[in-house]
């Protein structure tokens, strides 16, 4: 049989990317690379059973089942779970103490399928950590001979995933109206199972439960705002104290307060974070560095100790396990938990702001502007002609200013008293990607605008962030 054009090696080239396995379907991704994958991921990690779930996209079960077939021909033994979110598929490797793949492509559009692989529990795979080998197998092909086929069995863990969040995060105290836009994801399948058990506390309104892989609605992509409209409306119009906006395979959670306007997720990072360390104090609290100085600033208010990072689960992942650190944030609206095999879970991010704010009087506006003392710009996306020579520019402008503090751990960092930026260079495109904030928005602003101008010379071309 012909080998697709889905496992040719420019193909491999493109999909395998830092994190996870990803592309269009079929012409990027397709059962036979799905069926190699699982093969090759077992020879590397000599996983003896691996757990498989998938999203709701029309693609993912045909893949699931390609990648389960390929697992069993290396002689591992696979447990299906079916539909599941991606932090689903984190407790079922965690609880079972088993390998996992899950078959999603997160919060990109309908055409793109994914695979993200972890080890036994939850034990991120990347380019460093197996994901290149892994890659080079699927390109060589071929199949060991003498081997004895594994069993493929089925399980659901769903309603033991929903027990597990709330004995990690009890919502109790007043009553909230909650409004959840799934975004015809995979909130529309975990959702209903976890907050239907605190119905006493939480009247759930749900939008966009109904699972559709094509999005008939809108992107399940919440860092992008224009997703969160009808989410917004809907918060007003019913007089809910929040809304959660979930990404397709809700390992991410974004919030809308009772007013619809878009928490900052260094603030639920800040706010997560006292929960915490009022339960071990004095731990370790994890940050990537374009999250808000809120955070570490909080951190060390509650006693607990701020350990800053690059950007990306792995590191995050990473640091978790060497500093024994009982949670972690990314600005980007994930949030990783000790307590649950140090994996990020969109779903217990939201209980703990539910908790939280059950456990209050005050509306959610009021709950979270102790935690959001700094005006960010959002990301800044520059296509630029040549990234060292900008970072160099911006370099020998700031070095040599009072009271700045320069580091080079992921981009360049600027610190002052009251204000701060991160440039970053993409890992995959020409770009540079600006994060800077201020005391005030002014500040936040001139900072802003120095730096596009250094960015944005004759040699560069802006680009809204994708």
């Amino acid at each position: 049989m012909p080998t697709s054009a889905a496992v040719e090696a420019a193909n491999l080239a493109a999909v395998f990317k830092a994190y996870d396995v990803r592309g269009t379907v079929p012409d990027q991704i397709d059962e036979e690379l799905a069926l190699r994958v699982g093969r090759a991921f077992v020879e590397v990690t000599q996983a003896p059973a691996v757990v498989v779930g998938h999203d709701m996209r029309p693609s993912s079960p045909g893949l699931a089942d390609a990648f389960a077939r390929g697992a069993v021909s290396a002689g591992a033994d696979v447990t299906m779970i079916g539909l599941a979110s991606t932090d689903q598929l984190y407790f079922a490797s965690g609880f079972l103490g088993l390998a996992g793949a899950m078959f999603t492509a997160s919060h990109n559009p309908a055409a793109y399928n994914g695979i993200k692989l972890c080890r036994s529990y939850a034990r991120p795979v990347g380019m460093d950590t197996g994901l290149a080998e892994i890659r080079d197998r699927v390109e060589a092909g071929g199949e060991a001979a003498g081997i004895t086929p594994g069993s493929i069995t089925e399980k659901d863990v769903l309603e033991e995933y929903a027990a597990h969040l709330l004995g990690l995060a009890p919502v109790t105290g007043r009553r909230l109206k909650v409004v959840a836009d799934a975004g015809n994801a995979m909130a529309g399948h975990t959702a209903p199972a976890v907050l239907g058990r605190i119905a006493d506390v939480v009247d759930l309104v749900p939008l966009y439960f109904e699972l559709d892989g094509t999005f008939p609605n809108h992107d399940a992509n919440p860092l992008d705002e224009s997703t969160l409209v009808d989410l917004q409306a809907a918060v007003v119009s019913e007089g809910a104290d929040v809304g959660l906006a979930f990404d397709g395979d809700a390992d991410r959670c974004f919030l809308v307060d009772e007013t619809g306007a878009v928490v900052s997720p260094s603030a639920v990072t800040a706010l997560i974070a006292t929960r915490e360390l009022a339960k071990e104090p004095g731990a370790t609290i994890i940050h990537n560095l374009i999250t808000s100085r809120s955070v570490p600033e909080i951190v060390r208010e509650h006693g607990g100790t701020p350990v800053r990072t690059k950007v990306g689960h792995s590191g995050i992942k990473a640091r978790m396990a060497e500093t024994d650190a009982i949670f972690g944030g990314e600005h980007s609206g994930h949030f990783y938990f000790r307590d649950f095999w140090r994996a990020d879970s969109g779903m217990l991010a939201a209980l703990h702001v539910l908790g939280a704010l059950a456990a209050q009087s005050r509306p959610l506006s009021q709950l979270m502007a102790e935690f959001d003392r700094y005006v960010a710009s959002g990301e800044i996306n520059s296509v630029v002609a040549d990234v060292p020579v900008v970072l160099d520019r911006i370099r020998g402008r700031y070095a040599d200013r009072d009271g700045v503090e320069l580091d080079e751990l992921d981009g360049l960092s600027g610190t002052h008293d009251g204000w701060g930026f991160n440039v970053r260079p993409s890992n995959t495109e020409p770009l540079l990607r600006l994060n800077c904030e201020g005391r005030d928005r002014a500040t936040m602003e001139r900072v802003r605008d120095d730096l596009l101008t250094i960015i944005r010379s004759d040699t560069t071309t802006p680009r809204s962030a994708p």
